[in-house]
């Protein structure tokens, strides 16, 4: 008696003899069963965790198999695309997630609240918002996400392949476990952000009823891959590890210390988001003091702002000024002169970099 369970992957033939050596010698499988002993019909195979049954009685398609090895050179003899005499294409692929930065598609954009733009259910239930239609080119994605009704989260141990990833907890709080950074959850209350390095496995656990987060990655499309294998909290751990040169940061609004911005008339808080990244990114809240800042200009190659409070407007050479309020969003592309203005004594802003090294210049419009 036993309780094993196999599944199958159903491929037809019109001649078995035919596709034996190429799926045993040129793929690797191994012949599991055969029948009739006569004439044969039918064989069953197995091999990189994938079994097929090859049946000339059946009424299928030939199907695609995707191959996926870290060493495709030494597989199959190094082609990418084959089929196999039964029709059946082979697709050989990395076993690990690539991570592809497309080149920066430069605009001038700008994302309204009021403009209705649509919430879609994403991972684990939660709603997204996207703050970057265009994501330039596929360089960035910068999501607005809530959870209504808070209370604990359907979200499983997972990690992102991905350059740069930061979460920062716009309204509520939400309970966070990372791996290597103690042995219990972290809460990340109004204010405070995190920059989840690459590849650090980590669990949404709890939110706040109305909990809202926003999420920018780098680049727009990156996997996200569960660990079956790992449970959190995995213990104290290494707080000062680097995932691909990169350490897990945890800014604090309360204990934050403000200091001028590069744009006149704001202050900021610094995150130590540039550090931690080592210069791939910076994220910085600025509030506006006074008096009206000037026009300025900068040279990184992408620029995200976010409203966090407030209102402005924002005025950019050879652009119709926009009216802009908490929940709204802007890029701004390198070189291209634009003025914050009208700015409400309680306006503050998210704003994230990349590079985190670039130099503002202050010009007229």
């Amino acid at each position: 008696m036993t309780d094993a369970i196999l599944a199958e992957i159903l491929l037809p033939t019109t001649e078995l003899r035919n596709d034996l050596p190429f799926y045993t010698k040129t793929l690797g499988m191994r012949l599991e069963n055969i029948f009739p002993a006569d004439n044969p019909s039918v064989a069953s195979l197995s091999g990189h965790g994938l079994r097929v049954r090859i049946d000339k009685s059946a009424k299928v398609s030939p199907g695609k198999i995707r191959i996926l090895t870290d060493d495709p050179q030494n597989f199959a003899g190094g082609q990418r695309q084959l089929v196999a005499p039964n029709g059946t294409e082979i697709e050989v692929v990395p076993l690990s997630p690539q991570l592809v930065q497309p080149e920066t598609s430069h605009e001038f954009g700008v994302r309204r609240l009021k403009d209705s733009a649509p919430w879609v259910i994403g991972r684990a239930g939660m709603q997204y918002r996207d703050l970057i239609p265009s994501r330039l080119g596929g360089s960035i994605i910068a999501s607005h996400i809530r959870i209504p009704d808070g209370g604990p989260v359907p979200d499983v141990v997972h990690y992102h392949t991905v350059g740069f990833q930061l979460i920062y907890c716009y309204k509520g709080w939400v309970d966070v476990m990372y791996e290597d950074q103690g042995d219990g959850m972290m809460r990340l209350s109004a204010g405070d952000c995190v920059i989840q390095p690459p590849e650090i496995r980590h669990r949404v656990c709890h939110a706040s009823p109305n909990i809202e987060v926003i999420e920018i990655g780098v680049p727009a499309e990156h996997i996200t891959t569960i660990d079956h294998d790992m449970t959190l909290p995995n213990g104290q751990g290494d707080p000062a590890r680097e995932w691909q040169g990169q350490r897990f940061v945890h800014h604090v609004k309360d204990a934050a210390i403000w200091q001028p911005f590069r744009i006149p008339g704001f202050s900021a808080r610094d995150t130590g988001i540039a550090a931690g990244t080592k210069g791939i990114a910076n994220i910085q809240i600025a509030r506006f003091e006074g008096p009206t800042p000037p026009a300025t200009l900068h040279d990184t190659d992408i620029h995200f702002t976010f409203v966090l409070e407030g209102t402005m407007t924002l005025r950019a050479k050879g652009q119709p000024d926009k009216e802009l309020a908490a929940g709204d969003a802007f890029v701004i592309p390198p070189g291209l002169a634009a003025r914050y203005c009208d700015c409400s004594a309680d306006l503050e802003l998210l704003e994230a970099t990349l590079p985190a090294g670039f130099t503002t210049t202050v010009t007229t419009l």
